[in-house]
């Protein structure tokens, strides 16, 4: 018997994902848990899997974030492509950002930084189901 191990996603983030999108009232039950949890590790193996084929092909080891919005588009998954990539490049300019400001010395415990609005002090927030609750109520 060959022993399998599967990763699947934490459940306690699953559970927490879930809780967002329904009412503070609503209870979810284990099992829920349990087939949510499977089907998010299955959908990111699926699109994981996509990407380092395309990358295998490529003769490149390293999947990256270009890679597996290619990946979810070539699946037929657009709308999460788009969302993606999006959030993609504004992650990218973050770092930028922050990679110019420690380059000149200035960080977040430097005192001489009074200009905050050129400066993000966190990722940008990335919440799909803002958007699912968007298409749910229009």
């Amino acid at each position: 018997m060959v022993d399998e191990q599967v990763k699947l996603v934490p459940i306690a983030n699953v559970g927490r994902i879930m809780k967002q999108i329904l009412p503070p009232t609503a209870k979810i039950s284990k099992e829920a848990k349990e087939t949510m949890q499977e089907c998010a590790s299955e959908f990111i193996s699926f699109v994981t899997g996509e990407a380092s084929d395309k990358c295998h092909k490529e003769n490149r080891r390293t999947v990256n974030g270009d890679d597996i919005c290619w990946a979810l588009s070539s699946l037929g998954f657009d709308n999460y492509a788009e969302v993606m990539l999006r959030y993609l490049y504004k992650l990218r300019d973050f770092e930028r950002v922050r990679a110019n400001q420690n380059k000149l010395g200035l960080n977040d415990n430097h005192e001489d930084n009074t200009d905050d609005e050129e400066a993000p002090s966190a990722p940008i927030e990335f919440n799909i189901m803002e958007r699912v609750q968007r298409r749910r109520f229009n």
